[in-house]
């Protein structure tokens, strides 16, 4: 079962808390703080033209780049800042935050120990620290640097919402709630909150209440063909299985270029009882990615529905080339093959099955494959 949880967790920028005596400098922390990027770093040039050693200038011109997308200057500012002070806990946190952005997770992880080291009350450093963590999958760590954030404060909905993602990776739904519940307390104007906890009410069995969050963040953002599927799959937790099916529509009308979507399509198709659009959708499934071994043992099973055994076996056959470790692949295609007189060949995929530790093989091996 696919969750969908598509994280777009990068939603803070590391704010200098440094305060510095030049007006100027602060006029355009103000504007940072604004959103206006372009003037910030605008302003700050002309500081650093006129003083070259001004760290609080270079430290917010980096973080007008991190703003821009500028990373690499935004590090080589940055860099220039800790040249004039190695303590300076900001410019490491954004250094941090900017190679997180360039995939080096690691790299800013470094720095961000070292943000922390001088600063343990640096609430982003924390807040960035996590993302990371979570970027690569240490998921425990992530919630307590996130805990953490929120501990510092100041307390705001983006840090209740990293937690709240990071709480259900690792299972703990029912407290994630209150995290997200807390986010739209704070920023009822965010579809991804309502959205993640739609996520969490699916997780916890409360269909209800999670389709109510997935219609309010539709209505909130109508073009996201996640929030579909996560609506899709609350559905059929209901049983509701056209109102899935229409999602599933719209999700694949916003974005037809995901072969997940054509597979639960599918495998609702499936359900239904629609093995020629359950067939269809899985090789579309497979035309957009061939290396998914379930593709094709979905397929299979559909056109085993339809009782085209040859081509059933082929899909169970190029799903073993994929991935030889499963057992039912085996047991499935064995089954297949007896039902079209192969009986030696079906009996060997039995055996290969049992031997795999398949318990239905056994069985079937008592029923199809008695010694002479």
């Amino acid at each position: 079962m696919r969750l969908l949880l598509f994280v777009c967790l990068l939603a803070i920028s590391v704010g200098v808390k440094s305060q510095s005596a030049d007006p100027a400098v602060e006029a355009a922390r103000r504007r940072i703080d604004a959103g206006d990027f372009a003037g910030a770093k605008s302003d700050l040039s002309k500081v650093i033209a006129s003083n070259a050693r001004n760290k609080h200038a270079f430290t917010l011109r980096g973080q007008s780049r991190i703003g821009l997308g500028d990373f690499y200057g935004a590090i080589a500012d940055l860099t220039f800042a800790l040249e004039l002070d190695s303590t300076n806990s900001e410019a490491l946190a954004l250094i941090g935050e900017a190679k997180m952005e360039l995939g080096d997770d690691e790299g800013a992880i470094d720095d961000l120990d070292k943000a922390i080291k001088y600063n343990p009350e640096n609430s982003d450093a924390f807040t960035v620290r996590g993302l990371a963590m979570f970027n690569l999958g240490e998921l425990q760590e992530a919630f307590f640097d996130f805990s953490k954030a929120l501990e510092i404060g100041p307390a705001d909905a983006v840090k209740y919402h990293n937690r709240g993602v990071a709480k259900i990776e690792i299972g703990e739904f029912l407290s994630s709630i209150d995290d997200f519940t807390n986010a739209i307390e704070m920023d009822k104007t965010d579809p991804s909150f309502y959205n993640y906890r739609g996520v969490a009410y699916y997780n916890t069995a409360n269909y209800d209440k999670a389709i109510a969050d997935y219609d309010q963040a539709i209505k909130m953002e109508a073009t996201d063909a996640v929030k579909y599927e996560n609506r899709a799959l609350a559905r059929v937790g209901k049983n509701d299985l056209k109102g899935a099916l229409d999602d599933y529509n719209k999700a694949i009308e916003i974005e037809s270029g995901d072969p997940e979507t054509f597979y639960y399509r599918g495998v609702l198709k499936h359900t239904m009882q629609d093995y020629d659009g359950a067939i269809a959708d899985f090789t579309k499934a497979i035309e957009l990615d061939d290396a998914e071994p379930t593709y094709y043992d979905s397929r299979a099973m559909s056109k085993t529905e339809k009782e085209d055994f040859a081509g059933a076996i082929d899909d169970f056959s190029s799903s073993i080339d994929l991935y030889p470790a499963d057992a039912d692949t085996y047991l499935l295609r064995g089954l297949a093959k007896l039902q079209v007189n192969n009986n030696y060949d079906g009996c060997l995929d039995l055996k290969k099955a049992d031997e795999m530790g398949s318990a239905d093989a056994k069985t079937a091996i008592r029923k199809n494959c008695k010694s002479k």
